[in-house]
C-alpha cells in the first residue's frame, strides 16, 4: 500500500508535466468562450470614384476616404445579474447606429439609441433655382445654364425604451421614438399639354423640389400578462407627424399656366391613436386560441394652404376635418384533434370608416359634363376574411393539406368620378398540398391554389348633369376586376451527400380578368414564374461554399381605348419584367490565424412594354413605342481577417460594385426653363477598407 502511495505522486506529477500545458490551454479557451467578450474595430476605407447608387443610403457616394469604426462593449455583474451594453455600427459613416442598454435579468431594463439614415438622390440636377430645401423657392424666368445640385434627405432618430417585470406575472414595456427628417427631393409642378409627345419638353412642367423638415413621434405602451394557459398584451400606440413647412412658395418661373400652383401644399400634420389587446389561451395541450382587437383613430386638421387662383368654396372651414376610424378584430384557432390530423382556422374583420366631411371644395372650372364635382372622395372600406385549413398524415410518409379561404371587401364611392366602380368584391380560394419525405435525404411538396374574385355589376360613373360618362366606363380597375388565379408551387429539399444540400423551388401563377366593355379594355391576363436553386457544400471543416440562381418572369397584358365608340383608338401593352440572378459564396479558414471570405452576386433585370395598335385607324400623332429597359447589377465582396494574437488582428475588405442601365426616363426629359436631371447610366466603384480589431473581457 505504501509502495502504491509512494509512486502515485510521481505519476501524477508526470501526467501533469505531460498534459498540463494542454489542459491549461483548453481550460483557458473554455473560460474565454464562456465569458462575456467585448470588441472594437477601427480603420479607413477608400472609394476610388463617385458612386451615387453605391452609397445612396450609406454616404459612401463620393471619391475619398471614410472612417470605419464599430464597437460592441458589454459588462456583467455576476452577483446581481446586471448588464451594461454599448453597441455602435458604422460610426464613421452617415448611416451610423449607437445603442446603450442597462438591464437586470428578470427585473428591469432600459435603453437609449440613436440612428441616422441618409438618402442621396442618385441623379444630379442641373438647375439655377435657389432656395432648394426651404419653403421659398426662386425659379428662373428664362432658360439658363444650370449648375449641378445634389438633393438628399437625412433621418435622425432617438429611441427610448423601458421594461419592467411586475408582480402577478405582469410585465410593462414602453417604447418612444422621435425622428427628424430634413432635406429636399425631386418634385415639380405643372399641367400636361403644350408640348410634343416624345420631345425634350412635354407640357408645362416646372422644377419645384419639395423641401422636407418634419418630425415623426411614436409612443408604444404595452402591459402584458404571462399565465400558464393565458397570455395577454394590451396597450396604446400613438403617432404624430408634424411638418414644419405647410407650403412651398415660388417666385419667378416661365410658365404662366402654372401661376395657380402657388403656393404648393405640402404634406399636412397628422396624428393617430390606437388601443389594442392581443392574447392566446391554451384550452388543451393540443388546442390553442388567439385573438387581436384594435381600434385606431387617425385625424388631420392642419390648416389649408390655398392658391390665389384656386379659391375654396365658402363654408367649408379652414381644414379638412379629416378623420379615419379603424376597427380590427382577429380570431385564430389551432388544434390537433387526432394524432395525425391538425386544423388551423382564422377570421379577420377590418372596418376602415372615413368620417371626413364630404364638401364642395372647388367650384372653378366645373361644368355639367365634368367627371368631377369639386368634392373630396370618401375612402371607406370593410374587409371580412376567413381561412380554414386541415392537414392529415397519410401512409408512406405522405401529408395531405387542404384549405379554403374567403374574403369580402366593401367599398364606398362617389358617383361623379373618372373611373367606374363596384361597391363589393368577393374572393374564394382553394388550396391543396401534398408533402412527402421520399427518403432520409429527399423531401418534396406540391401545392395547387385556385382563387376566384367577382362581385355585383359595376356602377357606371356619371357626369354633373346626371348622364352616364361613357369615357369613364371602359375599364375595370385591376384591384376590383373579376379575376381567376391559378398557382402551382413545387419545392424539393435534397441532401445527396452529407456535405451537400440542395433546395429547388418553382412557382407559376396565371391570372385571367373579366371585362366590362365590348372592346375588352383593361387588364386581360397576367402570368408569373419564379424558379430558384440553392446549394450549400462543406468541403472540409475549414471551407464551406454556397451558390444560388433564380429567374423571375412576370407578364401582364392590358388594353386602353381612347376616343369615342368603335372609331376610337385601341392600344395594347404586353408588359413584362424578367430578372435573372445568381450568387456564389465561400468561407474558409486555411490556418488558425487566417480567415477568408468571398461573395459574388449578379442580376440582369429587363422591362418590356410591348405597345401596339389593335385597330387600323391612324392616330393624329404617331407615338413611338417605349423601348425596353435593361438594368445590370454586379457586386463582389472579399475579406481577409488575420489574428496577430488571440484577441487582436487586422481585416482587409474589398468591394467591387457595378451598375448599368439604359433607362430612358430622364434621358430626354427637360423641365421648362432648362432644368435637367442628369442620370449616370454607368457606375463602377472599387472600395477598399483596412481595419484593426481588438477583443477584451
Amino acid at each position: 500500500m505504501n509502495l502504491h502511495i509512494r509512486h502515485a505522486f510521481p505519476l501524477t506529477a508526470a501526467l501533469l508535466a505531460a498534459f498540463g500545458p494542454a489542459l491549461a490551454a483548453e481550460s483557458e479557451e473554455v473560460a474565454r468562450l464562456t465569458k462575456l467578450e467585448s470588441a472594437v474595430s477601427f480603420g479607413l476605407g477608400y472609394a476610388d470614384t463617385d458612386g451615387r447608387r453605391f452609397g445612396q443610403y450609406t454616404g459612401v457616394n463620393e471619391q475619398g476616404a471614410y472612417g470605419l469604426f464599430n464597437a460592441d462593449i458589454a459588462r456583467r455583474d455576476d452577483a446581481t445579474g446586471t448588464w451594461l451594453k454599448l453597441a455602435g455600427r458604422n460610426l464613421g459613416l452617415d448611416n451610423r447606429e449607437l445603442r446603450f442598454e442597462h438591464n437586470r435579468q428578470g427585473n428591469w431594463g432600459y435603453f437609449i439609441e440613436f440612428s441616422q439614415l441618409p438618402r442621396f438622390e442618385p441623379h444630379i440636377v442641373s438647375s439655377v433655382a435657389t432656395g432648394i430645401g426651404t419653403p421659398n423657392l426662386t425659379l428662373p424666368t428664362v432658360a439658363t445654364t444650370g449648375t449641378d445640385t445634389e438633393l438628399k434627405t437625412k433621418r435622425e432618430a432617438i429611441g427610448l425604451g423601458f421594461d419592467k417585470l411586475l408582480p402577478g406575472n405582469l410585465n410593462l414595456q414602453v417604447r418612444f421614438r422621435n425622428e427628424e427628417k430634413d432635406g429636399a427631393r425631386i418634385s415639380g409642378r405643372g399641367t400636361p399639354g403644350g408640348g410634343v409627345v416624345g420631345g425634350p419638353v412635354f407640357g408645362n412642367f416646372e422644377f419645384a423640389p419639395e423641401p422636407i423638415n418634419s418630425t415623426t413621434r411614436q409612443l408604444d405602451v404595452t402591459l402584458g400578462y404571462e399565465g400558464e394557459r393565458l397570455q395577454l398584451a394590451g396597450g396604446y400606440y400613438g403617432t404624430t407627424y408634424n411638418n414644419q413647412y405647410n407650403g412651398l412658395t415660388t417666385t419667378g418661373g416661365a410658365a404662366a399656366a402654372l401661376a395657380s400652383f402657388n403656393p404648393i401644399a405640402l404634406p399636412p400634420d397628422t396624428q393617430s391613436h390606437q388601443l389594442h389587446l392581443t392574447g392566446g389561451y391554451s384550452f388543451t395541450p393540443t388546442t390553442r386560441g388567439t385573438f387581436k382587437i384594435a381600434y385606431t383613430k387617425a385625424a388631420q386638421d392642419d390648416a389649408f394652404v390655398t392658391g390665389v387662383n384656386i379659391p375654396l368654396a365658402p363654408g367649408i372651414g379652414n381644414n379638412a376635418q379629416a378623420r379615419l376610424d379603424t376597427t380590427l378584430v382577429q380570431l385564430g384557432l389551432t388544434a390537433r384533434p387526432l394524432p395525425k390530423l391538425s386544423v388551423n382556422a382564422s377570421l379577420r374583420y377590418e372596418d376602415v370608416n372615413d368620417k371626413t366631411p364630404i364638401l364642395p371644395y372647388f367650384t372653378v372650372g366645373l361644368g355639367s359634363t365634368s367627371t368631377f364635382n369639386g368634392n373630396n372622395e370618401p375612402h371607406s372600406f370593410r374587409t371580412t376574411s376567413g381561412k380554414l385549413e386541415a392537414s392529415y398524415a397519410l401512409p408512406m410518409a405522405f401529408r395531405l393539406t387542404g384549405g379554403l379561404g374567403y374574403e369580402e371587401k366593401k367599398h364606398n364611392f362617389s358617383p361623379v368620378r373618372v373611373v367606374t366602380h363596384r361597391d363589393k368584391t368577393e374572393e374564394t380560394s382553394y388550396r391543396v398540398e401534398l408533402r412527402r419525405s421520399m427518403s432520409a435525404t429527399v423531401t418534396g411538396a406540391l401545392a395547387y391554389i385556385h382563387s376566384e374574385r367577382d362581385g355585383p355589376p359595376f356602377m357606371l360613373t356619371t357626369l354633373n348633369n346626371g348622364t352616364i360618362a361613357l369615357s369613364g366606363n371602359r375599364v375595370a380597375p385591376m384591384n376590383i376586376a373579376d379575376r381567376d388565379r391559378d398557382k402551382v408551387r413545387l419545392s424539393v429539399n435534397w441532401t445527396p451527400a452529407e456535405p451537400l444540400s440542395l433546395q429547388f423551388a418553382v412557382d407559376e401563377a396565371r391570372d385571367s380578368y373579366g371585362q366590362i366593355h365590348a372592346l375588352g379594355t383593361g387588364v386581360r391576363k397576367g402570368e408569373a414564374r419564379n424558379y430558384s436553386v440553392d446549394a450549400a457544400y462543406t468541403f472540409s471543416d475549414q471551407w464551406q461554399g454556397t451558390a444560388w440562381v433564380s429567374r423571375n418572369d412576370t407578364r401582364q397584358d392590358q388594353t386602353q381605348h381612347v376616343g369615342t365608340g368603335t372609331a376610337g383608338l385601341v392600344w395594347a401593352a404586353a408588359l413584362r419584367n424578367v430578372g435573372d440572378s445568381f450568387g456564389l459564396g465561400v468561407r474558409g479558414k486555411p490556418s488558425g490565424r487566417l480567415e477568408l471570405g468571398a461573395d459574388l452576386s449578379h442580376s440582369d433585370i429587363n422591362d418590356e412594354y410591348g405597345q401596339q395598335r389593335l385597330n387600323a385607324a391612324s392616330p393624329a400623332t404617331v407615338v413611338a413605342p417605349l423601348p425596353e429597359v435593361s438594368t445590370k447589377l454586379t457586386r463582389l465582396t472579399l475579406f481577409a481577417k488575420y489574428a496577430v494574437q488571440k484577441n487582436a488582428g487586422v481585416r482587409l475588405d474589398y468591394i467591387y460594385d457595378r451598375f448599368s442601365t439604359d433607362d430612358f426616363t430622364w434621358t430626354t426629359w427637360q423641365y421648362v426653363v432648362g432644368t435637367r436631371v442628369l442620370p449616370d447610366p454607368r457606375q463602377k466603384v472599387d472600395f477598399i477598407g483596412v481595419s484593426g480589431y481588438y477583443r477584451f473581457q
